[in-house]
């Protein structure tokens, strides 16, 4: 059986699957409305662009680590109730086998269970009722060490961490160090491993903010370039991994903390992902 541009525009109105995906149902059930639908919700289709537009801004996070391989994944949803329930979770979970097997690059496209990700995930919102979006991803791979740490809030993954250790050999001291660091990044979240890395026009904002404080103060002008360095400073270990205080020992630096694995040992990268951050 044949069928019009009327029965697509009808189907979609029924279900909210995209034109293409009518377009594929209808040519698989012969034309027939009805076993369209049935095969779009099967595909888990149905509904999806209905739910598209509404925003998905909870979600769960997992990570995996495997000997030199660590990854870390974000799925959103729009509550987290469907965020801790055990379908979600589940998925997340294998999700971050998946990249941690198979690298992030084209992610969406992957073979995943019976089909690809991209597809599981439109399938797996069709199961919940919910907008479920595939969120950040992040894999490190290294000759030296790396862990993955994963933050529970509210009965699922709320923050992942990863960070890479190089110049070091692969040890218990240095596993234990990756792991105290990888703790530090969730808590005090630093948006960078040296101050090397802050952009300039971060630098340069930070310090004209600081210049105005200070004169709104009313410091003597002589006093004012060191003034504006030494709140710089204060920036920068916000900010700066490496210049940031331990959380379990404010007296000892990450850069200090580090040091302890040897003069080559350094943090080459780390990921923090957190639920509700960009």
């Amino acid at each position: 059986m044949s069928y019009t541009a009327q029965d697509v525009s009808s189907l979609r109105k029924m279900t909210g699957a995209g034109m293409m995906d009518c377009k594929n149902a209808l040519s698989e059930s012969d034309g027939d409305i009805e076993n369209a639908k049935e095969w779009l919700r099967k595909k888990g289709l149905a509904g999806a662009a209905k739910r598209a537009g509404r925003a998905a801004d909870q979600g769960t996070i997992d990570v995996t680590l495997d000997g030199n391989v660590a990854a870390s994944v974000e799925v959103n949803c729009e509550t987290d109730f469907v965020a801790k329930g055990e379908l979600f979770t589940g998925f997340v979970s294998e999700l971050a086998t998946l990249v941690a097997k198979h690298g992030t690059e084209g992610i969406e496209g992957q073979s995943f269970r019976d089909s690809t990700v991209a597809e599981e995930i439109t399938a797996l919102g069709a199961k919940v009722g919910e907008n479920v979006a595939l969120g950040r991803t992040a894999r490190f791979e290294t000759t030296g060490v790396v862990d993955a740490y994963k933050h529970l809030q509210s009965g699922r993954g709320f923050i992942g961490v990863l960070v890479e250790l190089t110049g070091v050999a692969d040890s218990e001291a240095a596993r234990e160090v990756a792991h105290d660091i990888a703790l530090h990044i969730a808590s005090a979240a630093p948006r960078y491993v040296t101050r090397e890395e802050v952009p300039q026009v971060a630098i340069d904002k930070e310090r004209a903010v600081f210049e105005e404080i200070t004169r709104n103060e009313g410091k003597p002008e002589a006093a004012i370039p060191k003034i504006i360095e030494g709140r710089l400073g204060g920036f920068y270990k916000d900010v700066v991994l490496l210049e940031q205080p331990f959380v379990k020992d404010n007296k000892t630096t990450i850069k200090d903390l580090v040091a302890t694995l040897g003069a080559d040992a350094t943090v080459a990268q780390f990921s923090r992902i957190k639920i509700g951050e960009e």
